[in-house]
């Protein structure tokens, strides 16, 4: 301000311009402008301006400026124009400042700077707590899994005395009562990789609520290759799921959703199921959720093994569809009671149109074991994947390797993969051996090794037999001693 001249027009006289702003500036409550017609606009330096009778009144915040003109006739009613206005305006700011409002700039003092840096840390305090905390309970991320050491029993009761509305002549639910009962216990879960997406699902399949605060069965390939879980129940109400604990090797799994007052299933003994009973299934296949279809037990008490591992479970054979999304589902009896968890992985290879499902006093001590200990506790694993020697994918990988076939003679279990973290590691093991006799038993598929050490504890000493063949077709035949290491995964 001090060093551009402003150009001020007051008229003809200086002197009255002094006393016309001395009067209106008195006048700081007229908030309306008034204009002038004829206004002298021959500057003047505003240094030569007489000040001493500018009266500025600090206190008044909106001040109407006047000039005076040579044709004023009314010092009540001035005139102004845009123009002076806005230089008067100025004029006035450029006193008031210099003369009566000029003040140090404010700064913070250094309580308040104190009290600042106080909230600021508490800000970045919490927020480490709440990320630490979100981390511990698998939030982030719900591939960790969610292990809560509940002690859970799977209660099984004996068939009940039914509902007369949804009732036959005999006493049991009929097929809609059914519907009406289970739905509300079956869940639908949409799994999700969030490597690729997070929006987009990978897969999806069902879930029986066991608990009303929202543990649920499924099975452990529905939950195969995911990070997420969406858990979506009959009324479409959704929840994130996490994995309390999963057991490739019987294909059964448990989540848990945050919910509570839930409609749980009620589970019945399967001991007493009897070929040609009727039962139902209900899941989501193919994503058409709440399906329900109905049949009648096939068979009883099969042994079949998971397209997976090979492992063996005693299954009920039924003629109710069960395809990929009905896994994880109910298959229940017409007293309402789940009998059975359907699963797409307990196949017969030479058949189609066969469905299967894990009876429940079956699954039973493997769920239990999985809410309390977050896997199969007493199991151990040898370490390595394995071929059967007689099929038609190990002599192909062999035949790749080596220019020719395996010989008919040679039983045993064609050697894929070996666990560095398992003792079997340190021996002479490599790929492409065959292991053909453990413990002096020969052994030549998943059931005849699996018989060898299923008696076996974590820390045992096996020895085996080796046989090595090389590209020249020598064959060289060893022993290795090795150490059972306890199996937490699920996956031998």
């Amino acid at each position: 301000m001090d060093n551009k001249e402003m150009i001020y027009s007051p008229g003809s006289d200086a002197e009255t311009t002094n006393n016309n702003v001395n009067n209106n500036l008195t006048n700081l409550n007229n908030t309306n402008p008034i204009f002038a017609s004829h206004v002298n606009t021959n500057p003047i330096n505003l240094n030569t301006i007489n000040t001493n009778h500018i009266n500025i009144n600090p206190i008044n915040s909106n001040p109407t400026y006047v000039s005076s003109t040579q044709f004023q006739q009314n010092l009540n009613q001035p005139f102004i124009s845009d123009k002076s206005r806005k230089q008067m305006k100025e004029v006035y700011n450029y006193y008031k400042y210099y003369n009566h409002e000029k003040q140090q700039p404010k700064v913070f003092s250094k309580s308040s700077i104190g009290l600042l840096i106080g909230i600021l840390l508490l800000i970045i305090s919490l927020t480490l707590y709440c990320v630490i905390s979100d981390i511990a309970k698998g939030s982030l991320s719900n591939d960790v899994m969610a292990n809560t050491n509940k002690q859970f029993f799977l209660q099984t009761e004996k068939k009940p005395v039914v509902d007369e509305q949804y009732v036959d002549e005999n006493g049991k639910y009929t097929t809609e009562g059914i519907a009406q009962l289970l739905k509300p216990s079956i869940v639908e879960i949409f799994t999700y990789n969030s490597q690729f997406s997070s929006t987009k699902a990978i897969g999806s399949g069902s879930g029986i609520i066991m608990s009303t605060d929202g543990y649920i069965a499924t099975n452990a390939h529905v939950l195969e290759n995911a990070t997420d879980f969406k858990v979506v129940l009959h009324d479409e109400t959704e929840y994130v799921g996490q994995i309390v604990g999963k057991d490739v090797k019987t294909d059964i799994a448990v989540i848990k959703i945050d919910a509570k007052n839930l409609i749980n299933a009620t589970f019945g003994d399967s001991s007493t199921v009897k070929v040609g009973e009727q039962v139902m299934a209900i899941g989501n296949p193919a994503g058409l959720t709440g399906t329900v279809t109905d049949g009648i037990v096939s068979g009883i008490n099969r042994p079949i093994k998971t397209d997976a591992l090979g492992y063996e479970m005693n299954c009920i054979q039924t003629n109710a569809a069960i395809s990929p999304g009905n896994s994880g589902g109910a298959l229940v009896n017409m007293y309402g009671q789940v009998i059975g968890i359907t699963s797409s992985k307990y196949v017969d290879s030479s058949y189609e149109g066969l469905g299967f499902a894990i009876t429940i006093n079956e699954a039973k001590p493997i769920i239990e074991e999985l809410m309390q200990h977050g896997y199969v506790t007493g199991r151990v694993k040898v370490g390595i994947s394995f071929y059967e020697s007689t099929t038609e994918i190990a002599n192909e990988m062999f035949k790749e390797q080596f220019g020719y076939d395996i010989p008919e003679d040679l039983k045993g279990l064609f050697i894929l993969q070996i666990d560095e973290t398992c003792d079997i590691a340190n021996t002479d093991l490599k790929l492409y051996d065959f292991i053909v006799s453990a413990e002096g038993v020969d052994v030549y598929d998943y059931t005849s090794f699996m018989s060898v050490i299923k008696t076996k504890k974590a820390g045992d000493a096996i020895r085996s037999k080796v046989v090595r063949l090389d590209e020249n077709q020598n064959r060289t035949e060893f022993e290795i001693k090795f150490m059972l290491t306890e199996d937490k995964s699920g996956y031998y």
